[in-house]
């Protein structure tokens, strides 16, 4: 998330700014939109790393860098900004009447408090986040075009958040369910048939 956002901030152009002497409005489609840098960092800076690192997991992971990346993560993870996810998540838990499924021993009253306690630091911070960029997209204080009404740009703001975490959660659904065995993946006719899609053949779908 912080990548991606430092990512974007190099790839904002200026106002007013012109580049290989384009024509004004294919800079705005291509540049001032922002899917130029979308596409670049999507096809070479994450695509092709997943697609390449389903193959080759142990190669990709076989560097100091990656090890350095994974103890990055796990103090991102232990400041407790992101989780109010696992506040979210046994609300799911919750509402389909499934017990929490995990291999961590039962908490202690201490790290009980500091899980909770970074819960709830963590839907402060995301609430706060939400407040600002709600104000801000209601106030028409975004570079959303000018053509699009605030109320239309929240919407759409939510639209594509919703997207954003289909698609990521498909990513890790696809995976696990690989996972399974053809008979354990229920009989819901819509997962089957994706099921039957994505493992067509020899499975290069997934």
């Amino acid at each position: 998330i912080f990548i991606n956002f430092t990512i974007s901030l190099c790839g904002s152009p200026l106002e007013g700014a012109s580049v290989l002497g384009l024509p004004q409005w294919v800079s705005d489609i291509f540049w001032g939109s922002g899917i130029a840098m979308v596409l670049t960092n999507v096809n070479i800076g994450q695509l092709t790393a997943q697609v390449n690192a389903s193959h080759c997991m142990l190669d990709y992971i076989n560097t100091h860098f990656m090890t350095f990346t994974l103890y990055c993560t796990l103090l991102i993870e232990m400041t407790g900004f992101m989780h109010v996810c696992y506040l979210i998540r046994d609300c799911f838990y919750w509402a389909a009447g499934k017990p929490i499924v995990t291999n961590e021993p039962p908490r202690d009253a201490v790290k009980a408090f500091f899980h909770w306690g970074r819960v709830l630091f963590s839907m402060v911070v995301l609430c706060f986040s939400l407040a600002v960029t709600l104000e801000a997209l209601f106030k028409g204080q975004t570079t959303m075009w000018d053509f699009i009404h605030n109320w239309a740009a929240v919407i759409i703001f939510f639209v594509l958040l919703s997207l954003v975490g289909l698609l990521e959660a498909m990513q890790i659904a696809f995976f696990a369910v690989s996972k399974l065995k053809k008979e354990e993946r229920g009989d819901h006719p819509v997962a089957k048939r994706t099921c039957e899609l994505l493992f067509k053949g020899e499975g290069r779908n997934l």
